[in-house]
């Protein structure tokens, strides 16, 4: 029997692939041999470390694939599978305590054969909320057998002790703050803070930012985003403010501006989204230094790029994003790169 290739599969919002190969391209032994549009295939790194820190990337995954990885196949052949849990519990044994195996039919007596294996072979439990995602797939004609390399996703991050509902997730601040030039960069303001997501992320990726200032006009906010920031070892770097954006607070220049803006629930029944919008860009008109940039995110598209279009700023590109709620709804929000128009 041929020995199986193993790859690496990583897992990724729709719309962020050019954000995900731009960080994979740092480590030259990453080598794409698939992609779709918001997976990617690739040869498989014995060291997982580095996957493990990828911060564009929802999930990873070590796979096989191939036509006869049907589950009669794999339940006769159970140190196929068995390798692949190998080498995920050799790299982290005690976080892994319990096991779900995710699969059409799974608890067909085949699929619970190779559970009774698993558990008896590696002493793990079976459980709904699992430490150890195993999948048993079909998709173009090729079986796909694989495991979550981590408890958890990896756009959960440990920083975040405290989540606001609606919270941006992780990999899309991290596009955001990609988008931002910050390298250069040495002023950076976070509009709208929330959690403090956006922040958090800029702190960690780019030491280089000298100030860095949010604000939101919500208590909660900012005494939970505090919570979070002194989890992340940046409560000395980064300044949060509470303020509201009609007040027009003046807070400085700023090489970079960022928003997840609010839309839906998020906003007050008191508040007009067009104003609010409206009051944002006028705000981050004056804000902004005349080279720098600015990069929001909303699902209300339509109304912000009517805004924009109508302001001093130059729309340079848009990211189109898509992913299933947790109210199983797709939301398809949007990046805004812009900057001053140059006169």
């Amino acid at each position: 029997m041929n020995k199986p290739k193993l790859e690496i599969k990583l897992a990724f919002i729709a719309g962020l692939k050019e954000i995900v190969l731009k960080e994979i391209s740092q480590y030259q032994n990453f080598q794409v041999i698939n992609e779709k549009t918001d997976l990617l295939y690739l040869n498989f790194v014995q060291s997982l470390v580095k996957i493990k820190n990828l911060r564009s990337v929802s999930r990873a995954y070590i796979v096989i694939r191939d036509f006869k990885y049907n589950p009669l196949y794999i339940s006769n052949h159970k140190s196929i599978l068995g390798n692949l849990i190998t080498l995920v519990l050799n790299d982290d044994r005690k976080a892994f305590k319990t096991f779900r195996i995710s699969c059409a039919g799974d608890d067909s007596p085949i699929i619970l054969s190779i559970a009774e294996y698993i558990q008896k072979t590696y002493k793990l439990t079976v459980a709904e909320d699992a430490d150890m995602k195993i999948h048993i797939a079909k998709a173009d004609e090729i079986w796909e057998i694989g495991i979550q390399i981590t408890r958890r996703p990896l756009s959960v991050r440990n920083y975040k002790l405290k989540n606001m509902s609606g919270a941006m997730d992780s990999t899309i601040a991290y596009a955001l703050n990609s988008l931002c030039e910050l390298e250069n960069a040495n002023s950076y303001l976070n509009i709208f803070s929330g959690s403090a997501t956006l922040l958090i992320e800029a702190g960690q990726c780019y030491p280089n930012l000298k100030q860095m200032i949010g604000f939101d006009n919500d208590k909660q906010c900012i005494s939970l985003a505090i919570q979070n920031i002194k989890k992340a070892g940046l409560i000395k770097n980064i300044q949060l403010k509470e303020k509201n954006i009609f007040d027009k607070p003046n807070l400085g220049q700023f090489d970079a501006i960022t928003s997840d803006l609010p839309f839906g629930m998020s906003i007050s029944k008191n508040e007009n989204l067009e104003d609010l919008y409206r009051c944002f860009v006028e705000y981050c008109q004056e804000s902004l230094n005349h080279n720098g940039r600015l990069v929001v995110y909303t699902s209300e598209h339509k109304i912000l790029e009517k805004i924009i279009l109508k302001s001093k700023f130059q729309i340079i590109r848009t990211l189109e994003l898509k992913f299933m709620t947790s109210v199983n709804a797709y939301l398809r929000p949007k990046i805004f790169v812009c900057r001053l128009k140059q006169n």
